[in-house]
């Protein structure tokens, strides 16, 4: 059992996790924690596509397009908040590995009863559970990530893991059509949703062999359980390399403590670092609206507009996905590159004027289901490596004892805002069925996402390639008011 006594200790740890070069250990973090965002894609694209027919007769439930993508996208998001609150809280208490475990369990539970539902209210309260399991990953996961992950590779797997969604939203687009078209109308919804409980069960296999985070452990007590840790993948990167590891430069010195309360973790966000709170605060309200109106309302649009059958919207999700996906996949490596500020402030604009032309094009009648599809697979393809960002920038700027606590907060406070008012904004205009309505709701999006932009621009900080202790030092560090490089800068 290991032990928690508590005392001052110093230790070189962040140190030898960011001199690391890429091995197959880190492959094992990517896979064990990265896919959980494919059965988030997964989850949301089932939905938006499923909307039509969950409406039509004989589909087993009494429910309407307008509230599967209303009411239930609300529903899912405010769960998702709530989520992420409640496990960020238990993942800086308790630590990362417990929770994305915990978290990764309630997921597949409430999607397995999402499956067997008999009616709208059960519908809409496990969709609400099933986004309370996964807002608790969003927590307990990217604190994970940005803790194991060496500085100078911190940046492009951060944002390839939360793009991993778009994989995720590509696979459930393509599924759908079989499904709907193949399958009875009251039996093919069922099979989508139990599909991402076979999957999570795979994943949960292989999460098992995922550790806790080190920092996390020197922190609470457990030094010994760290030194250990890192002990056993630098010997394992050795042999893989087939070299002797250099020596670690710098070390760290910390008084433990078990947990932080609920005032030093608001003090610190909005106190120690506001400007980066409002930096967090403007990326999530961005592109959490854009997003969950887009993905929770797009086969609505398709169908309303272009005459779209149920069955077919997939095809064209699955371009839009796959224009998602690209964009992380090609753009990542530029944020350790180019760097944070450019490529945070870049995406969010550059997606929100090309969103504004898009608004335009369908105002004036000059798309088609192809075409406007097509516009949105360009303005995706910027918009999902900003958004992304959004995730590695609040899971990087803060100490690492209110790290978890902090995705949760700017996820919930942001994505309530954006994701919950979105999907219902968007179905309410959408589903008038008048062109200058949908336009409307278009230009709310692209003005989100152009304005967190701006605030990028003269907010985000110059996080690449330098360790998570530089650029927030701990607070249980010896000396936690000693002025890091970003401190003496822009933040």
């Amino acid at each position: 059992m290991a032990t928690r006594e508590l005392g001052t200790i110093e230790t070189d740890v962040p140190a030898r996790l960011d001199r690391l070069p890429w091995a197959r250990w880190h492959w094992l973090i990517v896979i064990g924690l990265g896919t959980v965002w494919i059965l988030d894609g997964l989850e949301v694209t089932i939905v938006g596509n499923l909307s039509g027919r969950l409406s039509e007769p004989g589909s087993g439930l009494d429910i309407t397009q307008s509230q599967v993508t209303g009411i239930g996208g609300a529903l899912y998001v405010a769960g998702a908040c709530a989520g992420a609150l409640f496990f960020g809280w238990l993942t800086d208490r308790f630590g990362r590995k417990k929770l994305f475990l915990i978290t990764l369990a309630v997921y597949l539970v409430a999607t397995a009863m999402t499956a067997l539902s008999f009616d709208a209210w059960w519908f809409f309260l496990f969709r609400f559970l099933t986004g309370f399991g996964i807002g608790g990953e969003y927590a307990a996961i990217n604190s994970a990530i940005d803790e194991l992950i060496p500085a100078r590779f911190r940046g492009r797997v951060d944002i390839v893991i939360n793009g991993t969604y778009w994989f995720g939203a590509f696979a459930g687009a393509l599924l759908t059509v079989p499904l709907l078209t193949a399958l009875p109308v009251n039996v093919g919804w069922r099979v989508a949703f139990g599909l991402g409980v076979v999957l999570g069960l795979a994943i949960i296999i292989v999460r098992r062999h995922v550790p806790e985070s080190p920092r996390w452990l020197f922190i609470h007590g457990r030094n010994a359980d760290a030194e250990r840790l890192v002990d056993g993948i630098e010997r394992e990167v050795e042999a893989e390399k087939g070299t002797t590891l250099p020596p670690a430069r710098g070390s760290v010195t910390i008084h433990q403590r078990r947990s932080t309360g609920f005032v030093e973790i608001g003090r610190t966000l909005f106190r120690r670092y506001p400007r980066r709170a409002v930096l967090g605060l403007a990326l999530f309200i961005g592109q959490a609206f854009l997003y969950n109106a887009v993905t929770f309302g797009y086969a609505q649009i398709l169908q309303t507009f272009f005459a779209v059958p149920s069955g077919h919207t997939g095809y064209y999700f699955a371009a839009i996905a796959l224009g998602n996906l690209l964009g992380p996949l090609l753009l990542g490596h530029l944020f350790d590159t180019l760097g944070r500020r450019i490529m945070i402030s870049g995406t969010y604009l550059l997606s929100g004027v090309l969103l504004f032309v898009t608004a335009w094009l369908f105002g004036i009648g000059a798309l088609s289901a192809v075409t406007m599809t097509a516009c949105w697979c360009v303005v995706l393809f910027f918009a999902s490596a900003g958004a992304s960002s959004a995730y590695l920038t609040v899971s990087e700027i803060f100490p690492l004892e209110t790290r978890a606590m902090a995705i949760a907060f700017f996820y919930a406070i942001g994505t309530a805002a954006g994701g919950i008012t979105g999907p219902l904004l968007f179905a309410k205009l959408v589903g008038s069925g008048e062109v200058s309505q949908t336009v409307v709701a278009f230009c709310v999006g692209a003005a989100l996402m152009t304005a967190a932009g701006l605030v990028a621009w003269f907010l985000a900080i110059r996080a690449e390639q330098r360790s998570l202790e530089d650029l927030a030092r701990p607070l249980s560090a010896a000396d936690p008011d000693a002025p890091t490089t970003t401190q003496l800068g822009r933040a």
